[in-house]
């Protein structure tokens, strides 16, 4: 009888998280996405383990949708052609660059205090490509439509708190060239780093599935499952190096 009741437990659990699944997706938009004219720009959803990001062409920060923010950045970051995108809670973010560094009590306390805590967006100029910078990272390739592209970097604008009209720099990032900005919204359990990212693709017109997104794994997948979206072929490792190397 306990195996039972467990198996139905689990079996409950299941239909109830599909429910979520099915209830909360945002679909897509068919005249945004997928891209009907030649040469469509190409966006980057990136998977870093306990985060995501969006990397965006320096193009897209002076183009249609892009306001004061992006203007800022894209004058401050000029030198690089891609430039990568994230948001989450000001303290943890900033004091978690790896796993390794990972802090309960901060991670409690971003996702639980009542009504949220601040948000901050890191900025980081890439100059090489993709996979030379994250070697191992998950990585996909979206190609978007000029519109959608519009409105998705005008949610980016949105989400950068202004002080006399401009984007403030709070500190440096976490790698490379980067800076963590003033970021506007409210980093809870219910709208954590992963769903933002979800957020801005959903903008794009692609489809989204906010409890599948909660974690980087679950919107990478989604990406690529409903939206088409390419995987980046990645950098085999050390060990994998030597494997391949042996008769």
């Amino acid at each position: 009888m306990p195996l039972r009741r467990l198996t139905q437990a689990f079996a409950g659990l299941a239909v109830l998280l599909v429910l979520a699944v099915v209830l909360t997706a945002k679909p897509g938009d068919p005249s945004l996405y997928p891209p009907t004219e030649a040469s469509p720009p190409t966006i980057h959803v990136i998977n870093h383990g306990w985060h995501s990001g969006v990397i965006l062409p320096l193009a897209a920060l002076t183009g249609e949708g892009a306001g004061p923010a992006l203007r800022t950045i894209a004058e401050r970051f000029r030198a690089y052609p891609a430039i990568e995108f994230g948001w989450g809670e000001a303290r943890f973010y900033a004091a978690t660059p790896t796993l390794a560094a990972f802090d309960l009590r901060l991670a409690l306390e971003a996702l639980f205090t009542p009504g949220g805590r601040d948000g901050v967006v890191q900025v980081v100029g890439l100059d090489a490509d993709l996979r030379t910078r994250f070697p191992h990272a998950e990585i996909v390739a979206v190609p978007v439509s000029r519109a959608g592209l519009s409105l998705l970097a005008a949610r980016l604008e949105s989400h950068f708190a202004l002080t006399a009209g401009l984007p403030v720099d709070v500190g440096p990032g976490l790698y490379g060239p980067s800076l963590f900005y003033r970021g506007a919204g409210r980093f809870s359990w219910t709208n954590v780093c992963n769903h933002w990212t979800a957020g801005l693709v959903n903008a794009a017109g692609l489809p989204v599935a906010p409890v599948l997104a909660t974690l980087p794994r679950g919107l990478i997948l989604d990406l690529a499952w409903r939206s088409g979206a390419t995987p980046l072929p990645r950098a085999a490792r050390p060990s994998e190096d030597a494997n391949l190397s042996k008769p």
